[in-house]
């Protein structure tokens, strides 16, 4: 199975100015996903999708490859992140490259692990999916919101405010940290949440959004908490 990891990292970071190679633990983020990729021992290709030479520079140095530069249309704030996969699998095929797989990773992922991206592609292939997704349970069910009307809390469900949490539904949201796509689905369907769609169930403390500078703060701590805890083993 012919298979590359495209990690997505654009230049125009709004939030986190120069997020994606902003040290994290004292080392560019985007180093830990291109890290991740080349020990999965998976991918024919491990490159880098950007609009920005000094992205590029720090992807290469870190074993990445950056064969070509992210087009315009997709280096904007509405692109969306099969925009840009669609793109590099076009790419690669003028140059005469197709793949099976494709494993979409982000640049600010820095719990995922070999192991994780390993698991999850030889799911992708023993399952026949068309892309298997990391979920992570809620820690609260949603099911007992509650939501704010004129200055008064108000359950959004109220029959289920009694109900105890495990007589309810679990629910997962996405991890936001990789896609394992089977190329000719995608292709088809030209998404990431396609029809056939397996889970792999993350760990909580193995997920971080990094979305603001509160949440690196948060995402530098439990790192440095669990690396402790892989010292301590």
């Amino acid at each position: 199975m012919k298979s590359v990891a495209i990690i997505t990292a654009r230049g125009g970071s709004k939030r986190i100015p120069r997020k994606n190679i902003k040290p994290f633990v004292g080392r560019p983020i985007i180093e830990y996903s291109i890290e991740a990729a080349l020990q999965a021992d998976m991918f024919h290709e491990v490159m880098v999708s950007t609009d920005d030479e000094e992205i590029a520079e720090a992807a290469r140095k870190a074993g990445a490859k950056v064969p070509f530069f992210r087009s315009e249309q997709t280096s904007n704030d509405f692109a969306t992140t099969a925009d840009v996969i669609a793109e590099v699998l076009e790419c690669y095929e003028r140059i005469g490259m197709s793949f099976h797989a494709a494993c979409c990773i982000y640049p600010t992922a820095p719990f995922v692990t070999a192991n994780a991206i390993k698991t999850a592609m030889m799911l992708l292939e023993q399952e026949k999916a068309d892309s298997v997704i990391p979920v992570v349970r809620f820690s609260f069910p949603p099911q007992r919101c509650v939501v704010i009307r004129e200055g008064r809390l108000t359950p959004k469900w109220p029959e289920n405010m009694a109900k105890r949490s495990q007589d309810l539904e679990p629910f997962y949201h996405d991890c936001g940290q990789f896609y394992c796509l089977n190329v000719e689905s995608f292709k088809k369907q030209k998404a990431i949440w396609m029809e056939n769609v397996v889970p792999f169930i993350q760990d909580e403390m193995n997920v971080q959004d990094i979305d603001t500078p509160e949440d690196w703060k948060l995402a530098e701590m439990k790192y440095r908490l669990l690396r402790c805890d892989d010292v301590r083993k």
